[in-house]
């Protein structure tokens, strides 16, 4: 961090906080350390990735323990979906990292900025069609366990927890918002530890600016857990999707 200028420290601990908060308010946000590391840091691909993966173990393990305090892990429904989850990121998340390994910088970009530009997207259409009603339920096993999987691989590449996109695919397959953001944060602490034990078997992590990220975002994952519960949350949600759309071409030119 000796290269880095107190504006720029300051800056990756706000993205670390937005990031907590995004996380436990609307399941996009873990995406945010990944930003902040690439694009105000010199990391390698395999080093933004590998310290933003880290950030996600205290985070995910928190926001499990606040979502079952509440009382949606506790629901047998939404405990199957989060076990199922967990399981396919058993597989996924290895995949994942062993492809990192073999991309480029420029590569690097190009998918955080379309995945920058997917969540906002994804955010955008659940805000404008809605979320499902009463009578919603969770799909089928072998749904649950395919998105598992896809996403898990997804984000041992990028690094990222997994809520990013197993929120919005809950919620658009018929899975209520607070549900769907319990499921993702059980099965971002499996994505979070086996990438870890990845990356640091590449020896690609940055311990002191995961410290630097990670402490802010373990206090937005408890201010975000409280907005989710108690305030509407459109007017964030839409100043996420402003941000992401805003940073993706930055993100896809930076590399």
């Amino acid at each position: 961090m000796a290269d880095l200028n107190t504006w720029t420290l300051a800056l990756l601990a706000l993205f670390g906080l937005a990031g907590g908060i995004g996380i436990t308010a609307l399941g996009p946000g873990g995406v945010l350390p990944t930003i902040g590391l690439f694009a105000l840091t010199r990391l390698a691909p395999a080093e933004v990735a590998g310290t933003a993966i880290v950030t996600h173990i205290a985070t995910g393990a928190l926001a499990t323990a606040a979502y079952t305090r509440s009382g949606q892990l506790r629901d047998p429904a939404t405990r199957r979906t989060a076990l199922i989850l967990a399981g396919a990121a058993v597989i996924g998340t290895p995949l994942g990292v062993l492809v990192n390994t073999m991309v480029s910088k420029g590569a690097f970009g190009l998918l955080l900025g379309a995945f920058a530009a997917l969540v906002a997207v994804l955010v955008w259409y659940r805000e404008r069609h809605g979320g499902p009603g009463e009578g919603a339920s969770h799909p089928a096993a072998s749904w649950i366990a395919a998105l598992g999987f896809a996403v898990a691989a997804a984000s041992g590449i990028v690094g990222i927890g997994g809520p990013m996109l197993t929120v919005p695919l809950l919620v658009a397959a018929g899975v209520p918002m607070l549900e769907s953001l319990a499921a993702a944060q059980a099965q971002s602490v499996v994505i979070a530890g086996i990438g870890t034990l990845g990356y640091v078997a590449h020896g690609a992590v940055d311990w002191r600016l995961a410290a630097l990220v990670g402490v802010p975002e373990i206090a937005g994952v408890l201010i975000g857990w409280k907005i989710a519960r108690a305030l509407p949350t459109r007017t964030l949600k839409y100043a996420l999707v402003a941000a992401l759309l805003a940073v993706a071409p930055y993100l896809a030119l930076h590399g």
